[in-house]
């Protein structure tokens, strides 16, 4: 698949024209673990823990002075392009699933951003066997539809088969392709539609367990069945196509009104047992979302803070750019606000094709001005500098600064230099790409990047794609390009998420998100080897290793940043969190103050 769910928060920050781009001040720190940037941040941890069956057990934690009642609004440029779980993959679609929709697994976040990965429909967060090929969940006692009728692992396994179906394209497809050992799964099963079940899914409806056969080993099957793709459907009202316009709730709340690319409406489930839920609370009544509204406008309307906007948060806008230093340099608006570093990473992806000596890709390190490109950005409340592959929600993640850019920011070009030279390849030129739109903020920073090479021996060429066909262009094995501009959001928070598709020689293809094209025997085993651990801690440790030694030996991107959005809130929204995963409000947090 081209870009990852969480991607598609990275593509309309940046790539779009530049209008998510922060400026002004804050007094947010370069790297590691700033958490200065005001109320609210998001305090990441560097790593995620796997839950108990005990951290598994419902309710949630309750929210000090949360209150229950009341409607709590969402401002959006844009309405959800799919309701239906197996249609679901982009963060914004994925921050309102929460409210409705539940998996075996799930996340539970803490105040301070950190997170653990717990049972949700399933007592625990499942066992596993046979090197990581058979995974076992048990279903928890009380879990209703929204008609009252039980939640069962049919509805469970319903959920996973449809996945297979020929309407569900948009989902994620990692169990459908370890069930069937193929990528072209859907030749091997087509769906539950012709009353044929799955091979490699058992379910024992007396002991409410489903276990995963796997045809491929899958030592974080636990994580991915936290995706909303994996999502139970009941069998009994699934409408296949139609399920996208009106899909049945097992959360808190449910669908009550929708009037596409206008508003959206959600309503108390009264069928949800808060006792069997460990992640999510839910205080509003009703939660109101208004689509077609602009940040600019958005903005204003929260600054003046009147009348029912008390009530309302930016749903997935963050504050532009024309706004930002206002919000940040007024204390009472500054408390009015959540921010934290979007998941992923934005980086340079050099074409190891094209560039093939190391030492090359080295200098291109050291040379590239991350200071002077952040400063167009905004500056520190734009993001934190990034000096690794693995970000900073990344199970494993570690400090590190191969090139040293945390002490060098703005480069080192004498260094990069004498690299050069060292390599014989002083004057080499480089075709440098990035997505070309109107008010990009990389029409700016294409200067200081092409002043930085030339000053470190190179010979910068620069050429700039429509935005609109920019992926299509630099995801081509044979383009013309030596440095591209490009960004990754990994699917679930540990490092084969993020290495395999960008680093494993086996992905390269027209289309595939190597765009580094890079192919190294070493690398393609150690990923193979990595993939099987089964102690998350050691496998976290394992790819943060792997992640260093692939910047230090092959230098095959060029880190950029951890981007940060700020989010404004009306004063009377308590419980206001930003979502590590999503990069918006946690929606299931808040309550509307008396």
């Amino acid at each position: 698949m081209s870009l990852s769910r969480r991607n598609f928060v990275i593509a309309t920050s940046v790539a779009a024209g530049g209008s998510m781009v922060l400026s002004a001040c804050s007094s947010g720190g370069g790297g590691g673990n700033s958490t200065s940037n005001g109320a609210g941040t998001h305090k990441y941890t560097g790593h995620v823990t796997v839950g108990t069956a005990q951290d598994s057990q419902g309710p949630a934690p309750e929210i000090q002075g949360a209150v229950k009642g009341g409607n709590i609004n969402g401002l959006s440029p844009s309405d959800f392009s799919h309701l239906d779980p197996q249609r679901i993959y982009f963060a914004w679609n994925s921050a309102l699933a929460l409210l409705y929709v539940r998996c075996l697994t799930g996340y539970k976040i803490a105040p301070d951003g950190s997170q653990k990965l717990v049972g949700d429909l399933a007592t625990d967060t499942g066992t596993m066997s046979n090197g990581g090929k058979t995974w076992t969940f048990t279903l928890k006692d009380g879990l209703k539809w929204e008609d009252g009728s039980d939640l069962t692992v049919e509805d469970v396994r319903h959920g996973i088969e449809r996945g297979f179906a020929s309407f569900t394209t948009e989902g994620a497809q990692y169990l459908q392709t370890s069930l069937t050992g193929s990528a072209d799964f859907r030749s091997v099963y087509k769906g539950p539609y012709d009353g044929k079940h799955v091979e490699g899914v058992v379910i024992d409806s007396a002991k409410k367990t489903i276990t995963f056969n796997l045809k491929t080993a899958q030592p974080q099957l636990n994580f991915i069945l936290a995706m909303h793709s994996y999502g139970a459907v009941p069998v009994k009202h699934d409408t296949k196509e139609k399920y996208d316009k009106d899909p049945v709730s097992c959360g808190p709340y449910k669908l009550a009104a929708h009037a596409p690319d206008k508003s959206l409406k959600m309503a108390r489930n009264p069928h949800w047992d808060p006792k069997t839920d460990p992640i999510r609370n839910a205080y509003p009544d009703s939660f109101s979302f208004e689509f077609g509204v602009e940040s600019l406008p958005e903005s204003d309307r929260l600054i003046a803070d009147s009348a029912n906007d008390q009530y309302t948060i930016m749903a997935y806008n963050g504050v532009p750019a024309e706004r930002i230093q206002k919000v940040l340099t007024t204390p009472a608006l500054k408390q009015r606000t959540i921010n934290g570093l979007l998941t992923g990473l934005y980086y340079y992806a050099i074409n190891c094709k094209r560039i093939t000596d190391p030492k090359v890709r080295q200098a291109l390190n050291y040379a590239w001005p991350l200071e002077q490109i952040r400063r167009i950005y905004g500056g520190p409340s734009a993001g934190d500098y990034a000096t690794s592959v693995l970000s900073p929600d990344i199970l494993g993640y570690a400090h590190q600064d191969v090139f040293g850019k945390l002490k060098k920011p703005q480069g080192d070009t004498a260094k990069a230099k004498a690299l050069l030279k060292e390599a014989g390849k002083l004057g080499q030129t480089i075709v440098y790409t990035y997505p070309q739109g109107r008010e990009s903020a990389y029409e700016k920073t294409k200067i200081v990047i092409a002043n930085a090479l030339k000053e470190a021996g190179f010979n910068p060429v620069i050429k700039p794609v429509d935005s609109t066909s920019y992926y299509d262009q630099v995801q081509q094995i044979n383009n013309q390009f030596d440095v591209m501009w490009f960004g990754w959001s990994p699917d679930w928070p540990s490092g084969y998420s993020v290495i395999q598709p960008l680093f494993d020689g086996a992905t390269i293809a027209n289309g595939s998100n190597n765009v580094s094209q890079l192919n190294v025997p070493w690398i393609n085993q150690a990923i193979k080897q990595n993939a099987l651990i089964t102690d998350p801690a050691k496998a976290g440790d394992a790819w943060a290793a792997l992640d260093e030694k692939i910047m230090t030996q092959e230098a095959p991107i060029i880190p950029e940043t951890f981007q940060r959005r700020f989010y404004l809130y009306g004063s009377k929204v308590g419980g206001a969190l930003f979502d590590p995963n999503f990069s918006a409000f946690v929606l299931y947090k808040l309550y509307a103050k008396a």
